[in-house]
């Protein structure tokens, strides 16, 4: 390699060693392993939640009561031994028990910081809809840069960190809607629904005999071997076919005659990020258009907007995302690095 700037040959530096999949995938494995011994009958649910931590992004869930939410939140904590903090979203809820704030010491003469509960690694803001949008508005800097100001000082939070917002879409009395701005920041939304039969059963003989007499949850994993895999993952190739095809699919969804509000750029990158933690859980070190057509629904439906009319006739934004997917060509070129 010459420099032309002085005619100086310069070594060609090697290309960065292939990312260890194989790994990845067992490690993979063994974290959604220990979460589905606690949530029951939920495998890909599992799946795609260990995703968004490994993708580095949050988790909305919107569901009714009692499907699993918030114990699909503490296991995933437990099982890299994460610190774990819930937050009862309501209506009194300020600003500064979210983040912290600074109390005088007047012993010390000095502004001490009592840190909120975001100081985790997996946060659980539970019914995030019921408290004001100024208080929601308290978690925008929190996911986006994963830091807090408090008084004027930022401080920067724990790694891995996650955010897991619940909401209920049944029951809206005193809610406030989440703004768009602070949707399009969940890498994905997820509902659970009800579990099998089988799965069902397997709960009930869990609680038979009370809390006292249940497994406690497992560790799989530790908070540095988590990172290490959000490293691995970030090292996965994406083709440049690929790549367009994500941004034609956002493209589509934009277009779309029932859309007011299409796809943005920040939920172009969730899919990819989204995408290559997922086919490292599968051993590869590549990206495919499979992929990107698995993820999709997950994680672009919730940053789509639909016009009046569109609802009023009964559109959905999964079907704006689905005739996104079935209208754009699928890449047919090999993918691999």
């Amino acid at each position: 390699m010459t420099d032309l700037r002085n005619g100086t040959v310069l070594a060609q530096q090697p290309p960065p060693p292939p990312p260890d999949v194989a790994a990845f995938a067992r490690s993979f494995r063994s974290l959604t392993g220990v979460v589905e011994q606690t949530v029951h009958g939920q495998a890909e649910h599992v799946a795609l939640a260990a995703t968004c931590l490994l993708a580095e992004g949050h988790l909305l869930i919107e569901d009714v009561p009692g499907v699993g939410k918030t114990s699909l939140a503490t296991a995933l904590a437990a099982a890299f031994g994460g610190r774990f903090r819930r937050i009862q979203f309501t209506a009194d809820l300020l600003p500064g028990d979210i983040t912290g704030v600074t109390v005088y010491d007047q012993r010390r003469n000095e502004f001490t910081l009592h840190k909120g509960p975001v100081f985790a690694n997996v946060v659980l803001a539970d019914e995030i809809n019921r408290a004001s949008p100024k208080t929601q508005s308290a978690l925008l800097e929190v996911m986006s840069e994963q830091q807090v100001t408090i008084d004027g000082t930022r401080h920067q939070l724990e790694s891995p960190f996650l955010v897991v917002a619940t909401q209920n879409p049944v029951d809206h009395d005193g809610t406030y809607p989440l703004p768009e701005a602070q949707l399009d920041r969940f890498l994905m939304r997820l509902e659970l629904g009800y579990p099998d039969h089988g799965a069902e059963r397997q709960i009930l003989a869990g609680h038979r005999g009370g809390a006292a007499t249940r497994p406690r949850p497992v560790t799989a994993l530790t908070p540095e071997q988590v990172r290490d895999m959000a490293a691995t993952a970030r090292s996965v190739h994406v083709d440049d076919q690929v790549a367009d095809y994500m941004i034609r699919i956002a493209a589509a969804t934009r277009a779309a005659e029932q859309t007011r509000l299409g796809v943005s750029p920040r939920g172009t990158v969730a899919l990819q990020r989204a995408a290559q933690v997922w086919a490292a859980a599968f051993g590869r070190e590549f990206v495919t258009p499979d992929d990107v057509v698995a993820l999709a629904p997950w994680v672009l439906t919730h940053r789509i907007l639909l016009t009046a009319d569109a609802e009023f006739a009964g559109a959905t934004a999964s079907g704006v995302v689905q005739a996104a997917l079935d209208a754009v060509a699928v890449p047919r070129q090999p993918v691999r690095p």
